[in-house]
């Protein structure tokens, strides 16, 4: 699949994978990017972005990724001014780390995660990208039915991709019991859109990075980083933003790219 003239949209994109991946889509030619996020910072990375392009590719919404309303918005703004939106790369997230089950030390009573840290997690990472997903799988649908389209055909070219951000924490991961559940389950809703949304020509696939240099991992301590992460990674180093929006890239441009990418540097935890 062409990413040149394609139009994009990126959630997070105001820094991390989001970010770089928006830089890439840029440098790759697509014809408009909306870079979605909840802070202010996507006006300033929306602004690099255009810089280093030297055209006015980038728009900046800034919005809450699980608002329904709001997703109906910008994709409805996208099509009426710059076409179909055809590449969907939903990368925000949260993490809320913390063990599923602590005993305090000094009362001896075990304290559980939290559940509202959990339902709040399972929204931003998990239903949130899902629904970004299939609004654009929905809307490519119906305008193929208006045009009296049924059936994708291979003839007619790929319709549009989107692009999960998995995480090697899928596997399971101390102290990420509600992230690692998001991320495991973008594998299950990924494998099921794939199985339905290639009826209207749409790809879907999840990459899951390893420990990259974002503000999410940083947040983890250098100390942490230095003791828990590099000496499991055969790199010995965090994985930089760039690489994972070069594989992102490469999922969406060859349509021979199916299923779930590993981007982990080599990183084999040690056994506990």
């Amino acid at each position: 699949m062409e990413i040149k003239d394609r139009v994009a949209i990126i959630t997070g994109g105001a820094s991390g994978i989001g970010r770089a991946v928006s830089f890439e889509l840029a440098k790759r030619g697509v014809k408009k990017l909306a870079m979605v996020d909840l802070t202010d910072d996507v006006n300033v990375a929306v602004e690099q972005v255009n810089n280093e392009a030297n055209a006015d590719v980038a728009i900046p919404f800034k919005g809450n990724v699980t608002d329904e309303s709001f997703r109906q918005s910008v994709f409805s703004e996208l099509q009426s001014n710059y076409g179909m939106p055809s590449i969907c790369v939903p990368a925000a997230g949260i993490t809320r780390d913390a063990l599923a089950v602590k005993v305090d030390k000094e009362t001896k009573s075990a304290n559980i995660y939290p559940v509202e840290n959990f339902k709040l997690v399972v929204d931003v990472n998990l239903i949130a990208p899902v629904y970004w997903a299939m609004q654009m799988i929905a809307n490519i649908a119906e305008d193929r039915a208006k045009r009296g389209q049924k059936k994708w055909h291979p003839d007619e070219g790929v319709q549009g991709t989107v692009v999960f951000i998995g995480s090697i924490s899928s596997q399971g991961n101390k102290g990420q019991v509600s992230y690692a559940s998001t991320k495991a389950g973008l594998e299950g809703a990924a494998a099921t859109l794939t199985k339905e949304a290639i009826f209207h020509g749409v790809r879907c696939g999840v990459i899951h990075p390893g420990f990259t240099d974002t503000p999410m991992v940083r947040a983890m301590g250098d100390e942490y980083i230095e003791k828990y992460v590099l000496p499991d990674t055969q790199l010995g180093r965090l994985i930089r933003p760039q690489e994972i929006a070069d594989a992102i890239c490469f999922m969406i441009a060859n349509s021979a790219v199916s299923g779930e990418l590993w981007a982990d540097a080599g990183w084999h935890p040690s056994p506990a």
